[in-house]
């Protein structure tokens, strides 16, 4: 049923990038909750019990998978929100899908086999980050690995290619590209205006350009997207400089809907 709602509504994957305590997923689920019921667009609540790819071994990486997995169940619970969490290792698949709606491959990993293979078998949905390395049409190597593991409720997300050395470009015609594999396509906002590793031992980014991106993909047509936020970013302890105040997201929000409406008339 949730799959089948991703295919045909507007929808946004939120959330902090990692899971810093109980207090800060209540306090970003209790806002996303209040512009779910006055936005006409669906919501999945999404934070990472472990980021396994951080720049430097001293990086903050969360709470690990049991412990973050029950906050994660709490936060459905109270809220009803369907949930999405990246995995990184095989055998996090069946775990994590007992909690989870939708397991999330990350882009670096996009390629690993075994990985897809595990997620695919869980016959949850599966979203796949494009790496950033791979164009639009490369993602169709992922989708048969899915395909072929016997699941066809997939999600592909863009989230930038390498543009030189810490630094990333969005290009639209791959996301037109991917949009042609049949399944619905996510544009990552945030993760895009990521400066991978070119902070001093971790990323940097600059937000002001994720809300133009976003917008920008609505116009070609992109009905998911994803867009991490917290209250305090310059406070975060993972992708603070990427993610955006929470404050402003039910403004961009409008603001995405209002363009869809436009291209679809």
């Amino acid at each position: 049923m949730l799959y089948q709602t991703l295919q045909s509504e507007h929808f946004l994957v939120a959330g902090p990038c990692v899971i810093e305590s109980s207090s800060l997923l209540d306090e970003v689920a209790a806002v996303l909750k209040e512009i779910e019921n006055r936005l006409p667009i669906k919501i999945i609540f999404k934070a990472s019990f472990d980021k396994a790819n951080r720049t430097s071994i001293n990086s903050f990486r969360g709470p690990g998978m049991e412990k973050g997995l029950q906050m994660l169940g709490d936060i459905k619970s109270k809220y009803g929100f369907p949930l999405l969490s990246d995995i990184h290792e095989s055998y996090q698949a069946a775990p994590v899908a007992d909690v989870v709606d939708i397991l999330q491959i990350p882009a670096f990993l996009c390629r690993q086999t075994d990985l897809l293979v595990a997620a695919a078998e869980t016959g949850k949905i599966v979203n796949v980050k494009k790496a950033q390395f791979l164009s639009g049409l490369d993602m169709k190597h992922v989708v048969n690995k899915l395909e072929e593991a016997g699941n066809s409720q997939i999600l592909l997300t863009e989230r930038g290619t390498m543009f030189g050395y810490n630094n990333l470009v969005v290009d639209y015609t791959g996301i037109l590209d991917m949009m042609q594999l049949g399944y619905p396509v996510l544009m990552d906002a945030t993760h895009s205006v990521q400066k991978p590793g070119g902070a001093g031992g971790k990323s940097g980014g600059n937000r002001a350009y994720a809300p133009l991106l976003a917008q920008a993909a609505a116009a070609i047509g992109v009905k998911g997207f994803f867009i991490e936020t917290h209250p305090r970013p310059d406070e975060a302890l993972s992708d603070g400089p990427n993610m955006l105040f929470l404050k402003d997201m039910e403004q961009l929000l409008k603001k995405i809907i209002n363009i869809s409406a436009l291209v679809n008339k």
